[in-house]
């Protein structure tokens, strides 16, 4: 669609982006923190593609917690200018911000409640100690239940959420979960995380967990690090047109990943893929 200055038409256009969450204090817009959406904010108005935030409709297909990474989100907003947004965009984001595509969308789409699923990989610190337990205590997730011991559940939010697919990577020296479903709550993948790697540990049973998972406890079980968190993938039903990625050095983040050798993988993970 070419570019007509000044015209009066907007369009509403969605990005695939992925970013480090290591020196982000979340996603979410935050006045007096770096944001994942304030530099996104930024950007846009730097580029000239909207003035207010207000008239760009700026939304993104779910929120991360401060720390937690993405190599999939996908963000939407609304300008008089598309292709001014897929050429500039890019090149206004900082280095631990990319886009990977684009594609223009009807004036209603949303990024949040028009996507059919997201996964999740969380990759645990250290190797539970049994993988076998692990993976029984994986199944008793699938389907529909009560996840209100496993989040902060919202005022207003049905805690009720169904998992669609869990499944457990062992790479020998470490491990990770992969978790898909439609939509989740607050704390919901990490929290899982913990109850697994205690039900490795033998710190709780499966009988415990599976009536943990009907909602009743005393006790919430509390959210693993989030810098083992990655939104690995959004499934959609867009037609998305790759935008080629800017040579981007990393290693303004090496000292953060390097804390942990977790980090350097997730580093390595991280890097703009061709097809998320």
């Amino acid at each position: 669609m070419a570019e007509t200055e000044g015209q009066d038409k907007k369009v509403r256009v969605a990005f695939r982006i992925g970013y480090l969450g290591s020196s982000f204090y979340g996603s979410q817009f935050q006045p007096h923190h770096r944001t994942v959406e304030g530099e996104i904010r930024q950007a846009c108005i730097r580029a000239g593609l909207f003035d207010e935030t207000r008239k760009g409709r700026l939304a993104f297909s779910g929120r991360t917690d401060r720390g937690v990474h993405a190599r999939c989100q996908i963000i939407a907003f609304s300008t008089p200018y598309p292709d001014r947004a897929r050429r500039a965009l890019p090149g206004q984001l900082p280095p631990d911000i990319w886009v990977d595509a684009f594609c223009e969308v009807p004036d209603s789409y949303s990024p949040r409640r028009d996507v059919i699923s997201r996964t999740y990989r969380f990759y645990f610190h250290e190797m539970p100690p049994n993988l076998a337990l692990l993976n029984k205590a994986t199944e008793l997730f699938l389907g529909k239940h009560d996840f209100s011991c496993f989040s902060r559940v919202e005022p207003g939010k049905d805690p009720i959420r169904s998992i669609t697919e869990i499944i457990v990577h062992d790479e020998g020296d470490y491990c990770w979960i992969e978790v898909t479903a439609p939509s989740y709550l607050w704390h919901m993948v990490r929290s899982m995380a913990t109850a697994l790697s205690r039900v490795s540990e033998g710190q709780l049973s499966l009988k415990e967990l599976e009536v943990m998972l009907t909602g009743r406890c005393s006790n919430k079980m509390m959210p693993a690090p989030p810098d083992g968190l990655i939104l690995w993938e959004i499934s959609d039903e867009l037609q998305w047109k790759p935008v080629s990625p800017l040579k981007r050095t990393f290693r303004l983040h090496a000292d953060a990943a390097a804390e942990h050798q977790l980090m350097a993988r997730v580093h390595r993970l991280l890097s703009p893929p061709s097809e998320c």
